[in-house]
């Protein structure tokens, strides 16, 4: 009767797991477990710093653009992140280059520009978040945090003298009101 073990796979020789040396000191590289999953490591670590993951790093590019990163020169690539599609340079995390690609179109730009209340130097920009929602914010982010969920519009807070108000829709027909967070005073158009 034949064994079905194939006895080859357990023989000491050509083993898959069997130890490489380090390409950096020689010392053997083994087995480590960390945070962002198992890579190769030295033994001779703390003196030797090599490392190798064991997963591809490319789990997240789309696509490549053929186009060279302003940073490093190296290929830049279209990733799928946590809160949308972006372009970033291939050789992350060396290179930290990303741009955005929910530039404004067109039509976005003809519309009426509202300076930002907070700072006076970028302007409001329609933004929209990782479940589609609408909200508008300071294109100087992160310099500036200024966000409000409502569009915005022309005009001055009867209360409080703010520079900027939102339009509201209610039941009763749409409003005007004030974007600061202090104050959120209505009024009527």
């Amino acid at each position: 009767m034949s064994s079905k073990i194939d006895h080859n796979l357990f023989s000491a020789h050509g083993h898959a797991l069997e130890r490489e040396p380090c390409p950096k000191c020689g010392g053997e590289v083994s087995l480590k477990h960390g945070k962002h999953g198992p890579f190769l490591g030295c033994s001779h670590y703390p003196s030797c710093d090599y490392i190798k993951p064991l997963h591809s790093n490319d789990g997240h590019i789309v696509k490549e653009l053929g186009v060279p990163c302003p940073d490093c020169g190296n290929e830049l690539v279209l990733r799928q992140g946590r809160y949308g599609m972006f372009v970033g340079c291939s050789h992350y995390p060396e290179c930290h280059h990303i741009e955005s690609i929910n530039q404004p179109e067109p039509e976005q730009q003809a519309k009426e520009q509202h300076a930002c209340p907070e700072c006076g130097k970028g302007h409001l920009v329609e933004r929209k978040t990782r479940f589609g929602k609408t909200f508008y914010a300071c294109d100087n982010y992160p310099k500036c945090k200024f966000a409000v969920n409502l569009p915005p519009v022309r005009g001055r807070c009867e209360e409080c003298g703010f520079t900027l108000l939102v339009e509201k829709k209610l039941a009763s027909g749409v409003k005007l009101q004030c974007a600061s967070r202090k104050c959120q005073h209505t009024q009527s158009q």
